[in-house]
């Protein structure tokens, strides 16, 4: 994959290039303000890239709101978030255009390489890679979805666990239950959720309904 790393931190931001790069990616540019985030991001339009919340020049949220700039240029940009901090609006609005290719993990939740990869990989397909701690702030400040009322509680468990990117065998493991019959759950909550198989990814659909929870 084509990656732009967004770091400020030297240490981190050379160490997350030597990982990507001793799994086989190429990372084609790097950025540690906001302005260079955006500007790198609409020129290169990787496959995927790596961006940091807070970055100068305010160390405020100036890396999320240039992947959220850039998303608006080239919609679907896969965009991964990696930061100490959940910054719940521009979360919310980073999920809102219903596109996928957007996943937002804490540092402090990333134990391993293999796991950081693979949430990389899952964003640069179009899916998601939610940190449950994130989903638990947008889930406590959001309002109700009526169709999200419909599902049991074992289907709100498999949707949380959908958000953070597991698969269907994964998920069942999680829950102690066979793949088929996590199948059945997830086949049961599209219906609920009015997601047809016209729909090109189920799945992403079912996860930003969600999160979005609007």
């Amino acid at each position: 994959m084509r990656v732009v790393v967004a770091e400020d931190l030297y240490l981190l931001r050379d160490g997350m290039i030597r990982l990507l790069q001793a799994y086989g990616h190429e990372v084609v540019a790097t950025a540690t303000t906001g302005p260079e985030t955006l500007d790198a991001l609409l020129k290169w339009r990787p496959d995927v890239s790596v961006v940091d919340v807070r970055m100068p020049p305010t160390q405020s949220d100036e890396g999320l709101k240039a992947a959220l700039a850039a998303r608006r240029e080239v919609p679907g940009l896969p965009v991964l978030i990696l930061s100490q901090h959940v910054e719940q609006l521009y979360a919310r609005e980073l999920l809102a255009d219903g596109t996928g290719g957007v996943g937002y993990l804490l540092k402090e939740s990333v134990f391993d390489a293999d796991q950081f990869v693979d949430a990389m990989e899952r964003v640069a397909g179009g899916g998601t890679a939610m940190d449950p701690a994130v989903i638990a702030r947008l889930l406590s400040s959001g309002s109700t979805n009526r169709r999200l009322e419909g599902l049991t509680e074992r289907e709100h468990s498999v949707l949380a666990l959908m958000a953070e990117g597991l698969s269907n065998q994964a998920i069942g493991q999680r829950l102690f239950l066979s793949e088929s019959a996590i199948g059945k759950y997830t086949t049961s909550m599209f219906d609920k959720l009015g997601i047809t198989d016209d729909h090109h990814n189920r799945r992403v659909l079912a996860v930003l309904t969600y999160l979005n929870k609007a």
